[in-house]
């Protein structure tokens, strides 16, 4: 349901307040890139826009946002609005869905890499308690311990820091799909 809401100084200040992200726009460009000339239901959404969303969400630890757009009264434009609640829930969607593969990828890459390098220390092991010493179980002791090692703590890495890098960017998604998002006149 589409609200259309008039208010005046002193409400616009109070809404500023009270919801979650307030954002004034002069027009509905604000919310698009500058740069891209398609129609709102494409075009690619505004850096500044994004950055001042995501700014905002990090302030929210949990429960819904609410997105809320002022708008002036005599610009408005429902159909548009539409529009542009759908642009953005299927921008938010997309970008959610592409961070959640790229971490479950890098967390399957981490225990791959983890799983051979257990597999190659025991390799290691068995070569080194399982034949006699000789320049070629030397060799491959000297190769496969540190080969070993490298891809176990680079499995680890990838699994708890690197995943971890992504969280901020999954949480802001995450919290854009479900967010609530109006349009308001001032």
């Amino acid at each position: 349901m589409e609200k259309e809401v008039g208010v005046n100084e002193e409400e616009r200040e109070k809404i500023l307040r009270m919801s979650e992200i307030p954002l004034i726009l002069d027009t509905y460009d604000d919310i698009f890139s500058d740069f891209d000339p398609r129609p709102h239901s494409q075009r690619a959404l505004s850096d500044d826009f994004l950055l001042e969303a995501k700014r905002a969400s990090r302030e929210k630890a949990t429960g819904g946002i609410e997105l809320q757009f002022l708008m002036p009264k005599a610009k408005r434009n429902l159909r548009d609005e539409s529009l542009i609640k759908k642009r953005l829930k299927e921008h938010f969607k997309k970008h959610y869905d592409r961070l959640h593969q790229e971490k479950n990828k890098i967390i399957k890459q981490g225990a791959f890499f983890v799983f051979v390098g257990i597999i190659l220390m025991f390799f290691a092991t068995f070569v080194l308690f399982g034949y006699e010493k000789t320049a070629l179980t030397s060799f491959l002791i000297i190769f496969l311990e540190p080969a070993s090692w490298f891809l176990f703590w680079e499995g680890l890495n990838l699994i708890i820091f690197e995943v971890k890098k992504l969280k901020p960017d999954l949480d802001f998604y995450e919290k854009m799909i479900e967010c609530e998002i109006e349009f308001l006149s001032y």
